[in-house]
Order: structure tokens, then sequence, then C-alpha cells
């Protein structure tokens, strides 16, 4: 029997950011541009690569910051984040050039954010017969994870099956949602229920399994053992719309369209000029030129 292929599905976004945050902006091009986001990603991207071996990846990156639908449902989503600045949104084009240059997979769409590219892409990857593993620090993306894949921090070099996420979190990856919805989620600027936090929520779904159970038994959370069970009953009762529509913000969407229609996997052919051109653009020197031509024609 032929083993299963794993699809390596990568949230962008949190190595592009990791790598402006971290490497200093002295590090630029002959243009005097700050490159330091798009070092740091090219070298988790050759070191991902030279790890995995992997001919099935895609990368998702975020073109919807404002644009999306949770927008379009929930103006203040996100509305607490301060604009990237132009210096990084020039290098975020330049990352998903390089990408492209490098015969990769990438996603991206005006209406999805790249959680949800990556929930449609790993949905499209296990029809296809293949595992799944998917590469970020955020844990909403946790939610995702089902039998036999794989949630990769590679920073931390942390890989979480379905058993270790609900060992970490409380709940299972598919509460994993509903739990954010019931707690909130200051990063997003989501809500949440005041006065319940991520252990509370877990507590309330390793009863009721579900928001939609929580919410049609409201009131046997009072005779629960924990803390203010009362209160806590009548502050869920008291927010019920908000728990609703906090569940649609937090619930990863997995039947998103990407801007091209496709969520192909497969690597192809690098494309050998524009590399060369993206080389010289960004200042890379001769070591890096040598790295990345023996990764691509390894």
């Amino acid at each position: 029997m032929t083993a299963r292929q794993t699809a390596y599905l990568i949230d962008s976004s949190i190595y592009i950011f990791r790598a402006w945050f971290t490497l200093p902006d002295t590090l630029v091009n002959e243009a005097g541009e700050p490159v330091n986001a798009v070092y740091g990603f090219t070298d988790f991207v050759a070191a991902l690569l030279d790890e995995t071996q992997a001919d099935l990846m895609s990368f998702a990156f975020d073109q919807s910051l404002t644009s999306s639908f949770r927008n379009t449902i929930y103006p203040p989503y996100k509305a607490n984040r301060e604009p990237a600045p132009e210096e990084l949104k020039r290098q975020f084009s330049y990352c998903r050039r390089f990408i492209e240059a490098l015969g990769l997979a990438h996603l991206s769409s005006d209406r999805y954010e790249a959680d949800d590219l990556l929930g449609s892409a790993a949905q499209q990857a296990r029809l296809l017969g293949h595992k799944v593993t998917i590469l970020s620090a955020d844990k909403d993306l946790a939610q995702l994870i089902e039998e036999h894949d794989i949630f990769w921090n590679y920073a931390k070099n942390e890989r979480l099956s379905p058993q270790k996420i609900e060992q970490q979190f409380g709940v299972r990856p598919d509460q994993i949602a509903d739990q954010l919805a019931l707690a909130g989620d200051k990063v997003d600027n989501i809500p949440g229920v005041p006065g319940v936090g991520m252990t509370t929520a877990a507590r309330l779904l390793n009863k009721f399994d579900s928001i939609d159970n929580l919410l049609n038994n409201i009131e046997a959370i009072s005779s629960m053992k924990i803390r203010g069970a009362r209160r806590i009953q009548d502050l869920i009762e008291e927010h019920q719309d908000s728990v609703r529509l906090c569940k649609r913000l937090t619930e990863i969407k997995c039947d998103a369209q990407p801007l091209n229609g496709s969520f192909r996997l497969q690597r192809e052919p690098p494309d050998q000029v524009a590399l060369t051109e993206l080389f010289d653009e960004l200042g890379f020197g001769s070591i890096r030129r040598q790295r990345w031509q023996k990764l691509i024609t390894a």
C-alpha cells in the first residue's frame, strides 16, 4: 500500500511578521530599502524545503485584512490593529513573488483570510488522500486539525496531534472556535462573554460539547461546580446574541475560493529568470544564491 503524502500548508504572515520584528531593518537592498522580513521569510522557506523535501506545499497570504466577510458582519473585527507600514507591505509583495518564482503554490483572496484559505486547502488535500500539516503559531488554526493531521509551530519545533492540542487547550480541535467565541480574542478584537476566559470556556464545552448545546441548556450552568457558576449563567444568557456572532467570526471557513480559483499543491519547476531578478533586487550575496541554487536543483 502506497504511503499517503503530506501536504504542508503554511500561514505565511506569521513568519513574515516574525522576521520583520526580529531582524534589524539595517538589512537593505541596493536601493536602501529594508528587506529584513524578506530575508527572514526566505531563510524559513529554505530551511523548510531542506527539512521536508516536500512536493506538496502551499503558502497562504493575507490580502483581506480590512475587506474580509468578517469585517462585513462585524466592522470592529481587527479594527484595533495598526495598519501595516508601507515598508512591510512592500516586503509582503516580495515574499509572494519569491514563492511564485520558486514554483510553489500560493493562496490569497480579497474576501477570505489566510486562515480560511488554509482550511479550504486542507479539505481539498484530504479529499485527494493526503495527510495535512499546518505550519503556524496561531492558535485559531488548531481548529483545522483532524485525525492524522499535525499542527506544526516551526519556530518552537512543536508538533501537535489532535490529542496534544486537546491537552494544551483543554478542548478538542473542533471545539476551539466555540472556546474562542465564549472567551473572546483580544488580538482579533472579538468580544466574547465578559468574565469568561479560556479555562472557563473549556469547562463549559467539556460539559455541553458545543455552543449550540450550551445555549439550549443555559439553565444548567448554575449547577456546575465552577466558581461563580450562577454569574456565568447570567452573563451567557445576557450575551447570547454576541456569542452567536462571535462564533461566526472565530469559525474558519473551509469552502473558500482563492483569487486564482485553484488549490494547487504540487511544486512546479522554478522560474530561474524571475529568481535571478529577485536575487538582484533583494541584494542576495553569493552564499544565499548558492544555497538557493543547491535547493532548487537538488
